[in-house]
């Protein structure tokens, strides 16, 4: 198991983080998501660490802009 803390621009409410959460939680291998728009940040747990180019494509694709790792 692999946990990671990212930092996440653009977050501002609750749909933010179901937006983010939704589209990390489609990664392969992906088991538990944690988005916090207050504190700009998500919290992606996986069976193996993720790319970091995956997890800034799943952002992207939620319309928020992956600052890198928390």
């Amino acid at each position: 198991m692999s946990t990671a803390v990212f930092t996440v621009s653009g977050m501002s409410c609750g749909h933010c983080e179901k937006s983010v959460s939704a589209e990390l939680s489609s990664l392969p291998g992906v088991t538990e998501v944690s988005a916090d728009a207050k504190a700009g940040t998500v919290t992606v747990a996986s069976e193996q660490p993720l790319a970091e180019d995956a997890v800034r494509a799943a952002v992207d694709e939620a319309g928020y802009q992956l600052v890198g790792r928390a």
